[in-house]
């Protein structure tokens, strides 16, 4: 199993323990590694059976001014950004030890602007790959409900109610 962190993190695989599948078949990712995942997973012609996607990075209703804002503010005071960062990961529930790894301006900008492309996704089920999606309800960084609207009809799209961004609930 190949995974990809989150923006600003690594080794955080241990929080989706109870969900991945752990198969050389199968690539899975976290926020800003959803995207990365996605995009391996459409760039190579090696067997992939499943394409985990764990509270991807979906912007697609935020404006403009958001996003101009959060980069801006990375770019202020990038610790500063990052501690409110993981605290909106965890929230509403209390914030647990992450490791981080490296970021920049550039990292959280493709985070932002990415455009989950509905074709590529087809594509992707045209080639017999299981997409799952892994929504949190109480995820206070992206839409889970717009998110979940956009995935359901390419993947087994799972929402737990009472989740974060971690997918935790307590």
């Amino acid at each position: 199993m190949k995974f990809y962190s989150g923006f600003s993190l690594r080794d955080e695989a241990h929080f989706f323990e109870p969900y991945l599948k752990k198969s050389d078949y199968t690539v899975a990712g976290f926020s800003y590694g959803a995207i990365k995942a996605l995009l391996h997973v459409s760039r190579t012609h090696m067997r992939i059976d499943t394409l985990q996607l764990f509270s991807p990075a979906f912007f697609h209703d935020k404006d403009d001014a958001f996003k101009r804002l959060q980069i801006m503010s990375y770019k202020n005071n990038s610790q500063r950004y990052l501690k409110y960062f993981i605290q909106g990961c965890f929230a509403p529930y209390p914030t647990r030890d992450i490791e981080h790894g490296m970021h920049d301006a550039t990292q959280l900008t493709e985070l932002l602007e990415f455009q989950w492309d509905a074709k590529m996704l087809k594509a992707l089920c045209e080639r017999n790959i299981e997409i799952e999606v892994f929504l949190g309800g109480k995820d206070t960084i992206i839409n889970a409900v717009e998110a979940k609207a956009f995935f359901l009809p390419y993947a087994t799209t799972y929402y737990y109610k009472h989740a974060n961004h971690f997918l935790l609930e307590e």
